[in-house]
């Protein structure tokens, strides 16, 4: 009797265990229902034409054949009658996803979604097809703004990115591989993540199922807002690995907005070629940490130069927000009103200096040339293990210098310059944070660097400049 009463009390207590476990877990888990009903309509898909590329490819032969031969039929339909293509075939199409943002027809996607088309139609869910035309579009953020001719059409709310939290849920509607409508849910894996091709979008990164073809679809919150513009993935197959990355819905409606109003976009520029500072950097900058951005170069006419920035500047803070890597700070410069001041704080020779900067505008192209000639004899391997030379007037004239900047390095020896990435062609501008004007110079500079400390070298390659940093054996 009293075995039996055990069991009924230990069984009962799982019971109420699972019963009261139950609503808890439950709660952890949000239903997308309602959500992807609400805000299902508001996402189209778009497709777009576009003329063929017809650059150079493998060599096409028709063979000749006698005129009543039975397949000059089949050759006509897919060579035509002398070889060119039907016309038929002369246009390909593009699948991507876009959003509603007004009942009266303005349609927000990814730059890329409707690059070189021809022809861009607008599908709705309820199955209607729209021509739209492109109001304006962006690269540098892969933004458009598009308009369909249409009344009454049910847009998106939008939200905000600012106040995103890694680990929130979000969810993603679009239409990957054509499946119009398709649904994926996931997290916020990360926030303010840089990619390399991309210099003014600081993404969302989330664990989202997002293939090709949910490009410029929304990324909801689950208040049913548009937080993002779902834009890339990480990947190695071409489908989706566990990453994909999303335009932050404030950085995508700046630029609608000033597409709407000016047809273009501008953005603040300060005019420095920057780099990442690396532990051995930090260690030549005498920093205890490696962090901020270091000025490699000020562009000639840029508001950097005039603010008296120079290459060896490490930027730490930009209007009070603290910069750990040198990403950080493009997108916090173009969001930057043109024309305001900013407050910039540096690291210069080992003390901490503000400056304010006047924000310019970013100009369309930004290009550099660099040339190469014949110098005059190389000098023999030094400390570093490479061999400098001097440079010519002709190509101090190509290369933008002075009389009395940078020596030609020649050849890299095996030693400390290959192992930190110096190379033949290279112009060394600065050693240990000592202008180099000749090859004497340099000389003297090394030679006077204690033993087994790392320093910088600031080195002009192609149409750039960035710092080394190179161990003194």
């Amino acid at each position: 009797m009293r075995r039996t009463s055990f069991l009924s009390l230990v069984l009962a207590a799982v019971l109420c265990g699972t019963l009261w476990m139950t609503p808890a877990g439950s709660r952890e888990l949000p239903s997308f229902v309602d959500l992807v009903a609400q805000n299902g309509p508001s996402v189209v898909n778009i497709s777009s034409k576009q003329a063929p590329e017809m650059g150079p490819g493998p060599d096409l032969m028709v063979p000749e054949l006698p005129q009543d031969s039975p397949l000059q039929d089949f050759f006509r339909h897919f060579f035509g009658e002398e070889g060119e293509l039907p016309d038929d075939t002369l246009q390909s199409r593009s699948l991507g996803s876009g959003f509603i943002l007004s009942a009266d027809g303005d349609v927000l996607t990814n730059a890329h979604v409707v690059e070189g088309a021809e022809e861009i139609v607008v599908r709705t869910s309820d199955g209607r097809e729209l021509l739209a035309t492109v109001v304006g579009k962006d690269q540098r953020s892969d933004i458009a703004l598009l308009k369909v001719a249409a009344e009454g059409l049910p847009a998106v709310r939008i939200g905000s990115s600012t106040e995103l939290k890694v680990g929130e849920w979000v969810l993603a509607i679009g239409s990957p591989f054509g499946f119009e409508s398709s649904a994926t849910a996931g997290i916020v894996s990360a926030m303010g993540r840089s990619l390399p091709s991309e210099s003014y979008v600081s993404f969302i990164q989330t664990d989202v199922a997002i293939n090709p073809g949910n490009s410029g679809g929304p990324l909801f919150n689950l208040a049913g807002e548009v937080i993002g513009v779902n834009s890339q993935i990480y990947s190695r197959t071409g489908g989706f690995m566990g990453l994909s990355f999303a335009i932050p819905i404030d950085v995508a409606m700046d630029v609608v907005n000033q597409l709407r109003s000016k047809g273009r976009v501008s953005r603040g520029w300060l005019g420095v070629l920057i780099q990442d500072v690396t532990r051995e950097l930090a260690e030549g900058f005498g920093m205890p940490q490696a962090v901020g951005a270091l000025v490699a170069q000020t562009l000639p006419g840029s508001p950097a130069e005039a603010a008296h920035l120079q290459a060896g500047d490490i930027i730490v803070s930009f209007n009070g927000r603290e910069i750990l890597s040198s990403s950080a700070l493009p997108p916090m410069v173009g969001t930057a009103p043109v024309g305001e001041r900013a407050t910039l704080q540096i690291i210069r020779g080992g003390q901490t200096l503000t400056i304010v900067v006047e924000i310019g505008e970013l100009p369309e192209e930004d290009a550099l040339a660099g040339s190469e000639s014949e110098p005059p004899l190389a000098t023999p391997a030094n400390r570093f293990a490479l061999a400098v030379r001097e440079l010519t007037p002709q190509q101090r004239e190509q290369l933008g210098l002075t009389a009395s900047e940078g020596v030609l390095v020649e050849r890299v020896h095996p030693g400390p310059a290959e192992r930190s990435g110096l190379r033949a062609g290279d112009i060394i501008l600065m050693v240990d944070h000592q202008p180099v004007a000749d090859v004497a110079q340099f000389d003297r500079i090394i030679e006077a660097i204690p033993s087994g400390r790392s320093v910088a070298v600031l080195v002009q390659r192609d149409a750039g400049r960035m710092f080394h940093a190179i161990r003194v054996p």
